[in-house]
């Protein structure tokens, strides 16, 4: 049976246009809440990636860490996490889901009873953000095994013998990471050069799924409607944070940004 994201993939490469990806923190800034966002969004978006809290995160920007806080604050755990996404994945608005997370979080449960419950749930795919190549070689093949995908992470920094190596042990979708800067920060880098660095990933292995994240916001993400996809989180999160400041519904205004984040790919 395929992975859903690379079925998603496929299908997208039908209707010749980017898949969009969003990301949420899982119980920002209630579980409830979490959830009914996420159905509201994958009306428009392609995958959902949804943050483990961590209340020490290696390049969460400002957003992003308001979101966490929120959630931790709330008591989140793990297991509300997995029946965040079970909950998702049972609705009639169910697309591929990524845990976004930290390797500790994942020792601390036990890989096994981690990869079981992610399955149980419907989880299609982990990016683990202190777990790089070549050390997260092990965990990757479990996670292949039980038809997760573990996502690699490419930088702008990433010498061209390791970008083959990564590429190759990837499995169906890799994420570059635009520039050197943490989540929310603005484009440091001209949308041309970050073309440039992507073609080279693709041209290593065109069949592997990219993925661009860090600086894509509504008024950048037009100028990459021609990549395999597009990640916008820290825009996501700033805008939940500013919903609730106005004692606003989150779920409408988030909806409505996603809608116009898709228009402007498709």
């Amino acid at each position: 049976m395929s992975n859903p994201i690379r079925q998603t993939f496929q299908n997208l490469k039908k209707e010749r246009r980017a898949a969009l990806l969003t990301y949420t923190v899982a119980g920002d800034s209630s579980n409830k809440q979490s959830l009914e966002i996420l159905k509201s969004i994958s009306n428009y978006a392609d995958i959902l990636e949804v943050g483990v809290p961590h209340n020490t995160p290696v390049a969460d920007g400002g957003q992003i860490q308001t979101s966490a806080y929120r959630a931790i604050k709330n008591g989140i755990k793990m297991n509300d996490i997995f029946n965040i996404v079970k909950n998702f994945k049972k609705s009639k608005y169910s697309k591929p889901v990524i845990l976004m997370g930290y390797y500790n979080m994942i020792y601390q449960y036990g890989e096994n009873n981690f990869l079981k419950n992610c399955k149980k749930s419907g989880v299609s795919g982990l990016i683990v953000v202190d777990l790089p190549w070549p050390e997260n070689k092990i965990f990757s093949k479990k996670c292949k095994k039980s038809s997760i995908n573990f996502i690699q992470l490419i930088s702008p920094t990433t010498s061209k013998q390791r970008l083959k190596s990564i590429i190759k042990d990837s499995h169906d979708m890799i994420y570059y990471i635009s520039m050197l800067s943490t989540t929310g920060g603005k484009l440091k880098v001209s949308p041309r050069k970050i073309l440039i660095n992507y073609n080279k990933i693709k041209k290593i292995n065109p069949k592997k799924n990219c993925v661009i994240g860090f600086g894509i916001t509504e008024k950048t993400i037009s100028k990459f409607k021609n990549t395999d996809g597009l990640v916008v989180g820290s825009q996501i999160c700033k805008e939940i944070t500013r919903s609730l400041n106005n004692r606003q519904n989150p779920v409408i205004n988030v909806s409505k940004m996603v809608s116009k984040l898709r228009k402007k790919i498709s």
